[in-house]
């Protein structure tokens, strides 16, 4: 699609703060989806805020003069005290600021690093409002919560105020349809249709109306299709994740999850 036929989301949705938060970890997966978020930020001129929670549970777990810590390569054990897990959560703060200015330099971006201590998902759902966008990196939150998307991540994307994208770093991102199921068109980030995404988001090229599919079929039918995004009401995803809890973790397309 052309790109001049990109226009500016701030053309339809007007001067009023827009924000994109990044909930992130140290991780290599969950730096590469801050990446996406500052694309997404700089598209839309909204503000990036990278949000850093500094986990309590894993403090107050390291408190406890028998906690170990075991590698995850090497398997080895190793004693886990409160003074080194402070000191290792000030060198992941700090990889995280540098992430920050590399995924801004070069853009005409507003961002900021807010950094948090308390539980992951308390701290992220406060901070969000109706009006933001919260991306989630799938890699990362699987690298720090397991390797299925845990209830940390359950309750971000079923619980936040606001769109939340989910970003799976492990398989780039390729132009293709906006697909949703017909008969829910979805209200996207900042008020855009359908239509508009597709005029303004290089991302997505046309529209594709889904029918209703159960959880089993609509992995099968994403993963031949592998391009594009899929947009879904969070009452739609619920429904599927009761059929299958782990969908999420294998899709392979970008996932909008709207209030």
């Amino acid at each position: 699609m052309p790109h001049e036929s990109k226009a500016p989301l701030e053309q339809a949705v007007g001067t009023e703060a827009l924000r994109v938060l990044a909930l992130l970890d140290d991780s290599r997966q969950g730096l590469a989806a801050l990446q996406a978020a500052a694309a997404l930020a700089e598209q839309v001129r909204a503000e990036l805020v990278a949000l850093f929670v500094e986990d309590l549970d894993l403090l107050h777990c390291a408190a406890f003069p028998f906690s170990r810590e075991v590698g995850a390569s090497s398997g080895v054990a190793r004693p886990l005290s409160l003074e080194l897990m402070e000191s290792s959560l000030t060198r992941q703060v700090h990889r995280v600021e540098r992430a920050l200015h590399q995924a801004a330099a070069g853009r005409e971006l507003r961002h900021r690093l807010q950094v948090s201590r308390g539980q992951v998902a308390s701290e992220a759902l406060a901070e969000a409002s109706p009006g933001d966008v919260l991306v989630l990196g799938k890699a990362g939150l699987s690298a720090r919560w397991g390797s299925r998307l845990g209830s940390t991540s359950r309750r971000l994307i079923l619980e936040a105020p606001c769109t939340v994208i989910i970003w799976d770093e492990r398989h780039p991102p390729e132009p293709g349809p906006l697909r949703y199921f017909r008969g829910e068109a979805p209200v996207l980030p900042w008020g855009e249709t359908p239509e508009e995404a597709v005029r303004r988001h290089p991302l997505f090229l046309g529209r594709e109306e889904l029918a209703s599919m159960d959880a089993p079929t609509l992995e099968r039918f994403l993963a031949r299709a592998r391009r594009g995004a899929l947009a879904i009401t969070r009452k739609r995803l619920v429904a599927l994740l009761e059929q299958d809890a782990d969908l999420l973790a294998r899709i392979p397309v970008p996932i909008v999850v709207v209030p």
